[in-house]
């Protein structure tokens, strides 16, 4: 053989061992590729982000933002079909599940902080809401400072129980904290009478009260306790993956189909109930959308969007 057409031959067997060691998978995206399934970490009770209908299926907003992630990941492993395993979380599991491989994506309504982000990583913002008080009309609850004294519910795992109990001690209010194992139980403690407010993001609460039986017996406070931006939990140093997942989120918000997305689950009538939440998109969260990003400082965030005063009104 000449010499010529040997270097052409070593150079061109070079190229075609770099791009296979290029595509090489590793991590999720491996792991996804070997057994053909993704999981997905749902929630049962987080209205209208992820939750069971009245069939015992799970839907929602969350879940239909993963999904686009799911196409992405199904196109970028060129795979005919992908099996989608949806597995149930709750706050306290979501991320120990994460980061021990048994879930690849989380789909619910997860706050994006400083703290978590040491744990596990997360896709663009797709939600910001504030940590506040629901209660029953008649405690006249306004304030964190009107609990003095009094029983509060969160749920156990959130950010929201942690917020409670660090302002608990700063302000000294002696309060009695109760945690739930899910948003649908520690709203029970509130209807029932056993705790006085729950405190968890407003989004969460306005739907818990208007899916009740009683919507117009309940309020949510003005004042913000903390920022909360949700996002779609993704594992930590798992470029590959993050960067799929990533794009196709991105990508969704940048086209403008998140408008029809967010239309869908937050002002028109959603199951099982048909009860339509009719929260209109925060300048916030338009920012967001026009410019997504990952960040855990809720500085980035603007302000607050601001909470409704009642929940459970008929609209006009």
């Amino acid at each position: 053989m000449k010499l010529s057409k040997l270097i052409a031959v070593l150079i061109g067997a070079g190229a075609i061992a770099g791009a296979a060691q290029a595509q090489e998978l590793t991590g999720t995206l491996k792991k996804i590729k070997d057994t053909g399934t993704i999981t997905l970490g749902v929630r049962d009770s987080s209205i209208p982000f992820s939750y069971l209908d009245d069939k015992q299926s799970y839907q929602g907003y969350s879940i239909d933002l993963c999904m686009k992630a799911v196409s992405a990941i199904q196109k970028q492993l060129g795979l005919t079909a992908l099996n989608v395993k949806m597995t149930p979380v709750t706050s306290a599991t979501r991320i120990p599940l994460i980061a021990n491989d048994t879930v690849d994506i989380e789909c619910g309504s997860t706050t994006n902080n400083l703290e978590r982000q040491k744990q596990v990583a997360f896709a663009p913002t797709m939600f910001i809401t504030a940590n506040r008080l629901l209660a029953k009309k008649s405690a006249n609850i306004k304030t964190l400072a009107d609990m003095k004294g009094k029983t509060i519910v969160s749920t156990s795992g959130t950010s929201n129980l942690k917020a409670i109990v660090q302002l608990n001690g700063e302000r000294n209010l002696g309060m009695n904290i109760l945690t739930a194992k899910d948003h649908a139980e520690a709203f029970l403690m509130v209807e029932t009478g056993r705790a006085v407010a729950f405190a968890m993001d407003d989004i969460l609460l306005s739907s818990l009260a208007a899916s009740s039986k009683a919507p117009n017996d309940y309020a949510i406070t003005e004042e913000a306790l903390s920022v909360e931006p949700y996002g779609i939990i993704e594992r930590r140093e798992d470029p590959a993956f993050k960067k799929v997942v990533d794009t196709a989120i991105a990508n969704v918000y940048k086209s403008g189909e998140i408008n029809r997305i967010y239309s869908k689950w937050f002002q028109s009538p959603i199951p099982p109930k048909g009860i339509n939440l009719n929260v209109p998109m925060s300048p916030q969260l338009k920012a967001v959308f026009a410019k997504p990003t990952d960040s855990g400082n809720p500085a980035d965030y603007a302000a607050v969007p601001q909470a409704q005063k009642e929940i459970g009104k008929k609209k006009k």
